[in-house]
C-alpha cells in the first residue's frame, strides 16, 4: 500500500490543487505534499476529510486505485444502446485469446443447452428475467473459478 500515492491520485482525479484541498483541511500546501510523499501521514481526522473531499469511503481512499475507478465510472454511464455496439468478444479476446478461437474447438450446441437449463431454472424459481438470470450465472461462475483457483 503507498497512501501518499492514493491521496495524490485521489486528489488530482477530483481535480484539486494542493492549495485547495489544503485551504479546506486547514492545513498548510506542504502537508499535502509531505502527506502525499510518505513523509508523513494524516491523523484519521484529516483522512475523514479527505475522504469526504475526494467522494470516497475511508477505505477507497487507503486502498485508492485509479484505473479502477475509470472502469467503475465507465460502467457506470454506460448504457445499452453503447453496450450492444460494443463486440465484447473481440474486446475481451484480445487479452484472452481463447475467447476468439474455442469457437472452432467446443461443441458449443452441447453447453448453451446446459446453459439454457440453468437460465430456465433461474427463470422458474426465482422470477428473474433473462438478463438478471444470465447476470447471475456470470457471477456464479465466476465466483466459483476464483473458489477453485484458491
Amino acid at each position: 500500500m503507498n497512501l501518499g500515492n492514493n491521496l495524490f491520485q485521489a486528489r488530482k482525479k477530483a481535480g484539486l490543487s494542493q492549495e485547495v484541498v489544503a485551504e479546506k483541511l486547514g492545513v498548510s500546501r506542504q502537508t499535502i505534499s509531505k502527506w502525499e510523499t510518505n513523509e508523513t501521514l494524516p491523523d484519521i481526522c484529516q483522512s475523514k476529510k479527505l475522504s469526504k473531499l475526494y467522494h470516497l469511503s475511508l477505505d477507497e481512499l487507503i486502498n485508492f486505485d485509479i484505473e479502477q475507478k475509470e472502469i467503475e465510472q465507465v460502467i457506470e454511464s454506460s448504457n445499452e444502446e453503447q453496450e450492444a455496439k460494443i463486440d465484447w468478444t473481440k474486446a475481451w479476446g484480445k487479452k484472452y485469446p481463447i475467447l476468439v478461437t474455442y469457437q472452432k474447438e467446443v461443441n458449443i450446441p452441447k453447453y448453451a443447452k446446459k446453459i439454457r437449463s440453468l437460465f430456465n431454472d433461474l427463470e422458474k424459481e426465482y422470477g428473474y428475467s433473462e438478463l438478471n438470470a444470465m447476470l447471475v450465472l456470470k457471477d456464479i461462475l465466476g465466483h466459483e473459478y476464483l473458489d477453485h483457483k484458491n
